[in-house]
């Protein structure tokens, strides 16, 4: 049985207003078995899409290698743009040494929601896939039944937003809320593409441009909370 612990604690400044919420970076990366393009960061996997996306929504040019500079290019960004990282799971075990989020099992969740009270300024959760079982917002949703918050549904367009609130420290619930924002991205995996194929924006803008690709309908979702 592997012993899959998330090598990366939440990075998370004083004025992040957002947080990227996954599951767990594939093993290599607990394990320190990098590529030569993976980044030894939050997202590193170079077969995860998510810099990728970001890359082309604000022309970084980022480098994909295990360069500390790599790393630092990426922390400038989500410290310009008050973004922060707080995957959802600290630790799994898995029979199979793979990325699978169904692949684990005695799962360990990190206290999201400790973690928002603790820092105030957040607003929004970006989460890197829907409710699908073991995904980020399937747990999220089982985290925060022991605070005893609901999610109240935004829009169940693609991507779904949902809200919830959450007590402001020191005041009581009756005196002063936090509304938080949860927005259910299109995951950046290869498996996600078959779903996007079959929405009807996609369809319809594939219509009118036959070039036009999955990658390319991530990165037009994904601009607008980037």
């Amino acid at each position: 049985m592997f012993f899959h612990k998330h090598p990366y604690q939440p990075f998370i400044q004083n004025d992040t207003t957002k947080l990227i919420v996954g599951t767990l970076p594939p093993p290599r990366f607990s394990t320190g078995e990098l590529l030569e393009k993976d980044v030894d960061f939050c997202y590193g996997s170079y077969y995860n899409s998510l810099w990728l996306f970001i890359d082309k929504i604000h022309n970084l040019n980022l480098r994909y290698d295990n360069s500390q500079e790599a790393i630092e290019e990426r922390k400038r960004f989500l410290i310009q743009h008050k973004i922060g990282v707080c995957d959802i799971v600290e630790s799994a075990e898995r029979k199979k040494v793979d990325a699978s989020d169904l692949g684990m099992t005695n799962i360990v969740l990190r206290d999201l929601i400790g973690y928002i009270k603790q820092y105030p300024t957040i607003d929004t959760l970006l989460f890197t896939g829907g409710n699908s079982k073991n995904g980020p917002e399937y747990f999220f949703r089982k985290h925060i039944k022991d605070y005893n918050i609901k999610l109240k549904v935004v829009t169940n367009e693609v991507p779904r937003i949902h809200e919830f609130v959450i007590p402001i420290e020191g005041k009581k619930p009756t005196e002063a809320t936090r509304k938080i924002k949860t927005v259910s991205l299109t995951s950046g995996s290869g498996a996600a593409n078959i779903s996007i194929s079959r929405l009807p924006l996609y369809k319809q803008l594939k219509a009118k441009n036959p070039d036009f690709n999955t990658f390319d309908f991530r990165v037009m979702q994904y601009s607008e909370f980037f």
